[in-house]
């Protein structure tokens, strides 16, 4: 049977971050580090960010600055039956968040996750869905991230399952309810399950909807187990704060709007009535680097190894169903 073995390596994010000058760069930030504002435009992001923990995490009594957060882009890459892939095929990139309280010292690990980047992604999304939508679309992608967090890599450095937050979908209507948590916000429910929602289900993570106090539009939570019980509200509050921001860079037109999401909302890309930020963020370029990694897996990933991954990924899904079926 096919075996494999997956490894991480953590790089600081700040503003001192080079992304690598070949095709294994962190796809979300990399052009935010580039440039001749490269520096200033990471300053100015983690002061976003910094501003907006201390924000949610006031307790009425702070100055506005106890907290500030230090960020690391994880890389996990894996090899398969020991032929020494771990350099040439990095499988997902996240963020590891740490608390850093300037009043006591302490440090405190937050939520892992957070932002998620897949090069397998990019190649199902980017390659095989323009060729038409395959009954098992997804299937490997979902295993691999399944098969890491139940890796030994995965429990050797976290303690908690990982949070990923990410935009709303343009293409659904969300509904606000009555259900509302101190630091998430109020809580929206969608009109139906989107594209990315169906993804990420195939990873085992289901989805939330959540305002945050101060924000404008809702944002999507990738999770496992209960949301609301499983991390502590420091631990929100730097998932939010860092996603929030990097979302009004990302996405302006939504997370940066002039008016805020009512009773019914639908998100738009082309909404006129925003604030830009001053920071330099090339969409054009996230796409085509979207692309340039999906082709990147299938030559050096999906193509070489396709028999022997796809034994890997029908054996996984049934055992996987198997524990399924004995949890239950």
């Amino acid at each position: 049977m096919t075996n494999l073995t997956f490894s991480l390596d953590s790089t600081r994010f700040d503003e001192d971050y080079r992304p690598l000058a070949n095709s294994r760069i962190t796809t979300n930030f990399a052009n935010l580090a580039r440039g001749e504002k490269r520096q200033e435009n990471l300053r100015n992001t983690f002061a976003m960010i910094d501003g907006r923990f201390n924000d949610l995490a006031r307790d009425g009594s702070e100055d506005g600055a106890r907290y500030s957060l230090e960020l690391d882009i994880i890389s996990v890459s894996v090899d398969i039956d020991g032929e020494g892939l771990r350099d040439a095929v990095p499988i997902i990139e996240v963020l590891q968040t740490t608390i850093v309280d300037s009043r006591s010292g302490e440090r405190t690990p937050g939520i892992v996750g957070n932002n998620f980047s897949s090069y397998v992604r990019d190649y199902d999304f980017s390659i095989v869905l323009p060729a038409g939508r395959p009954a098992d679309f997804g299937d490997l992608h979902g295993n691999l991230f399944k098969a890491f967090l139940a890796s030994d890599a995965y429990a050797q450095h976290f303690d908690k399952p990982p949070v990923i937050c990410l935009s709303v979908s343009t293409s659904k209507t969300y509904r606000r309810t009555e259900n509302e948590h101190p630091v998430l916000g109020v809580e929206y429910r969608q009109s139906e399950y989107s594209q990315t929602d169906a993804y990420f289900a195939k990873m085992g993570l289901g989805v939330r909807f959540f305002m945050p106090p101060n924000s404008v539009a809702p944002l999507a939570f990738y999770h496992l187990g209960d949301l609301l019980a499983d991390y502590s509200d420091l631990e929100l509050a730097a998932l939010i704060s860092t996603m929030e921001t990097f979302q009004k860079i990302y996405r302006p037109e939504i997370y940066n709007a002039n008016e805020t999401a009512g009773e019914s909302y639908q998100p738009s890309l082309t909404n006129p009535d925003f604030t830009p930020l001053p920071i330099a963020y090339d969409r054009e370029e996230r796409s085509r680097l979207a692309r340039e990694q999906g082709a990147f897996a299938e030559e050096h990933f999906i193509t070489p190894h396709k028999t022997a991954l796809e034994q890997w990924s029908t054996a996984f899904a049934a055992q996987d169903l198997a524990l399924q079926g004995e949890r239950s």
